[in-house]
């Protein structure tokens, strides 16, 4: 009986700040994955396309595994590179990682 008579207490409304902060900390940390992460290794991805795309024969280059060799031959989506004296090696074009010219001394 007693409890009906006392007052229930009122607990006060959260303000603008309280209620928004949480969705505003989402979005800042959204901004800043996409500022340092997202946007950089998407230009990695466009340039590495780019590289790729103009291959040409008598290229040096460096595959994904470590392999060096010599592009003999281009086709649309694989590489002929020669390796040593007759010994060729027909690759995926997405595995040459780089240009052997740009890291040799």
């Amino acid at each position: 009986m007693i409890n009906f008579l006392q007052a229930v207490p009122v607990e006060p409304q959260p303000g603008f700040m309280q209620q928004y902060s949480f969705l505003i900390m989402i979005g800042l940390m959204v901004l800043v994955l996409w500022l340092f992460m997202w946007r950089p290794e998407a230009k990695r991805r466009k340039q590495m396309q780019a590289f790729r795309d103009g291959l040409k024969k008598g290229d040096k280059v460096i595959t994904a595994g470590g392999i060096y060799g010599t592009v003999k031959e281009v086709k649309e989506s694989s590489l002929l590179i020669e390796v040593d004296s007759n010994v060729t090696l027909r690759i995926d074009k997405n595995m040459v990682v780089a240009d052997s010219n740009n890291t040799q001394k």
